[in-house]
C-alpha cells in the first residue's frame, strides 16, 4: 500500500557488481548468479501483471505535474537528457478493472481509487479466487521445522487467537523481507542446523543494504505546490550508469518526491541549534518547494546485517530482530555528489534557497538471504531456493546481491514470477 509505484528494472552491470568492479574495500560484493539477460523476460512478465506504463504495456507515461516541470528542466538545463515520468504501475488509463490516475497525490498513503498497483487489492483477492489459495490473517510463524533428514515440513504459527498452529508443507517460501526472513530463518535453529536454517555459510542476515539515500528541496521563484499530482512524477537517470571516476561504483537516480508538510518537517535537519527559525521559515516556503529523493547503490557490507537479541522477546518468547546499518564511504561520496548536483539543478532554475536532507533512517529492505552461485557466499541459488535445503525457498527482496540505483518492487515480483515457475515444474516433476 504504501509505496509510490516506481517500476524500474535493474541495468546489466548492477547483476555483476564485482565483475564490473572488482574487490572493493569494506565492502562484500559479489555477482548474482543471473543476469538482466535472463531476467527481462519475467521483467516483461510483471510489468503486464502490475499494469507499468511504457512500452511493455503500451500504457502511456502519466503527466508532469508542477513539481516535475521543474527538475525536468533544471536537468535539461545542465545536459540531462534521460528524463522520464516512469515507469509507474499507476494507470494512466482504465485497464485491468482499475482507473486512470486522478492525479490526487499523496500516492503512498494507499491509492484512494485503486489506480495504483497493490498485491493487496489486485493480487490476493484474485488468488483466493481460484480456490488455491487461503489467507490466514493476523498470523504469526514462530519456526520452520525440518525431519530427520533436514528437509523442512512445515511451520509453527501463532493464530489470530495467539494459539500454536502446525502446518504442514512440501515446500515453504519464506516472505517477510530483509529483517524478520532472516530473522525467521536464525529462529528456526535445531539440533542439526545450530546456526538456524540454510546458514553454513554464515551469511543468513548478513549483506543488508537500503539504498543510499538523501533529499533536496529548493525554494523556487514561482509557486510551485509540489503536493498536487503524483508523489513520484518522474524520475531522472543520467548518474544511474556505473564510473567509478565520480569517486563510487554504482550510480543512482533522481526521484522527484513530493513530501507532505509532516514529513518534510521530520526530514529538514535543524542541526546543532535544534528547531528554530530555519526550520519554521523553510516550512513557511512550502508551495514554492521542489525537492527529489536520491535513490543509490548501497553496497553490501558484512557488518550490515540481522542479528537475535541476546535477551529481548517478542510476545511469543522469540529474539526480536536486532539491525545494524552504517553508510559505506562509498555512500558518503555518491551523496556528496548528488548534493552538487541537484545544487547545480535547482541553481538553473532560479533556486537561491536549497535545504539538502540527510540520509532516510530507513528504506527499501534488500540483502541478508542473498543469491549466490557459491554456497559460501550466500544464502540462495538463482532460483530463490535455499542451498543447504532443498524444498526451503525464499521469495522477498532479502534475496537481492546488490541493490542497484533503481526501487526493487519490480525485481522482486519479477524474481517472485519466475519462482513459481521453477517451482511448478519442480512440484510437477516431483522434484519437491
Amino acid at each position: 500500500m504504501h509505496w509510490a509505484g516506481v517500476s524500474l528494472r535493474f541495468q546489466e552491470h548492477e547483476f555483476k557488481m564485482k565483475t564490473t568492479n572488482g574487490a572493493i574495500d569494506g565492502a562484500n560484493v559479489i555477482d548474482w548468479p543471473i543476469s538482466l539477460q535472463e531476467l527481462t523476460p519475467y521483467y516483461e512478465k510483471a510489468e503486464l501483471k502490475m499494469g507499468v506504463t511504457g512500452k511493455t504495456t503500451g500504457m502511456p507515461h502519466l503527466p508532469h505535474n508542477n513539481d516535475f516541470k521543474v527538475l525536468a528542466e533544471g536537468a535539461r538545463r545542465i545536459g540531462y537528457s534521460k528524463i522520464e515520468a516512469g515507469p509507474m504501475a499507476i494507470n494512466s488509463v482504465d485497464r485491468d478493472e482499475r482507473p486512470a490516475c486522478q492525479q490526487i497525490g499523496f500516492c503512498m498513503q494507499g491509492c484512494k481509487i485503486g489506480a495504483k498497483w497493490s498485491t493487496l487489492y489486485t493480487e490476493l483477492p484474485r488468488a483466493v479466487a481460484t480456490g488455491n489459495c487461503e489467507i490466514r490473517t493476523d498470523c504469526m510463524v514462530l519456526q520452520i521445522e525440518h525431519d530427520a533428514t533436514g528437509k523442512v515440513v512445515g511451520v509453527v504459527y501463532a493464530d489470530k487467537d495467539g494459539k500454536t498452529q502446525r502446518q504442514k508443507a512440501r515446500v515453504v517460501c519464506v516472505a517477510g523481507n530483509s529483517i524478520e526472513s532472516p530473522r525467521l530463518l536464525l529462529n528456526s535453529a535445531s539440533s542439526k542446523y545450530p546456526d538456524g536454517l540454510a546458514n553454513s555459510s554464515g551469511q543468513v542476515g548478513r549483506n543488508y543494504m537500503t539504498h543510499m539515500t538523501a533529499g533536496v528541496y529548493g525554494v523556487m521563484p514561482g509557486e510551485v505546490n509540489m503536493h498536487r499530482g503524483t508523489a513520484v512524477a518522474g524520475i531522472v537517470s543520467d548518474e544511474a550508469h556505473n564510473d567509478t571516476a565520480r569517486g563510487f561504483a554504482g550510480g543512482y537516480t533522481l526521484e522527484k518526491l513530493s513530501l507532505g508538510l509532516p514529513f518534510l518537517s521530520a526530514f529538514l535537519d535543524p542541526g546543532p541549534a535544534g528547531w528554530g527559525r530555519k526550520v519554521s521559515g523553510a516550512l513557511e516556503k512550502y508551495k514554492y518547494m521542489s525537492g527529489v529523493w536520491i535513490c543509490g547503490e548501497d553496497l553490501p557490507q558484512e557488518i550490515n546485517r540481522i542479528q537475535l537479541h541476546a535477551t529481548e522477546k517478542d510476545q511469543y518468547g522469540l529474539p526480536v530482530p536486532v539491525v545494524y546499518k552504517t553508510d559505506h564511504p562509498n555512500d558518503t561520496n555518491m551523496r556528496n555528489h548528488a548534493y552538487r548536483v541537484m545544487a547545480s539543478i535547482y541553481g538553473a532554475v532560479g533556486s537561491k534557497e536549497i535545504y539538502n536532507l540527510p540520509a532516510y533512517p530507513a528504506s527499501h529492505n534488500m540483502g541478508t538471504n542473498r543469491m549466490s552461485e557459491k554456497a559460501s557466499e550466500g544464502v540462495v541459488n538463482k532460483w530463490g531456493q535455499t542451498h543447504d535445503i532443498k524444498n526451503l525457498f525464499v521469495s522477498d527482496g532479502s534475496q537481492f546481491a546488490s541493490s542497484g540505483a533503481e526501487n526493487p518492487t519490480l525485481t522482486i515480483v519479477a524474481l517472485a514470477i519466475r519462482q513459481a515457475e521453477y517451482l511448478a515444474t519442480q512440484l510437477g516433476k516431483g522434484e519437491l
